[in-house]
């Protein structure tokens, strides 16, 4: 979850972008990024820099579900996936902080973050 106009998105995504196409992407990883931008130009404007995919802007019925369910309250906000959708951290910038080559993934957070048996997902 992210936006053009926050400055702490605008710090990460960048990092987050390069450790995805550098060494995540090729570990089975898929990023979703579901925008907070105002208007769709600056969601463009933004989706511009990122290397994966977005939820269409005008998706506003979606992007609630996915807050509510993801008890997403304030941005950047990275929620990890497992591979059938079940929660593996809601603080996913910080494990992708702490490990930016991916050594840890594919994941399972509730095994201490060791190697699990599917890649994560990341949204």
């Amino acid at each position: 979850f992210s936006a053009h106009w926050c400055l702490p998105c605008r710090a990460f995504t960048p990092q987050l972008a390069k450790n995805f196409t550098d060494h995540l992407e090729s570990k089975g990883m898929r990023i979703l990024v579901v925008s907070s931008d105002r208007d769709d130009i600056s969601f463009k404007e933004c989706f511009s820099e990122m290397p994966w995919v977005a939820m269409p802007f005008g998706r506003q019925d979606l992007k609630a579900a996915l807050i509510s369910k993801y008890g997403v309250s304030g941005i950047p906000s990275f929620v990890i996936l497992d591979p059938s959708g079940g929660t593996i951290t809601k603080d996913g910038r910080a494990e992708v902080l702490k490990d930016p080559t991916g050594e840890n993934f594919p994941c399972n957070a509730g095994a201490g973050n060791s190697k699990g048996s599917g890649a994560c997902v990341v949204s």
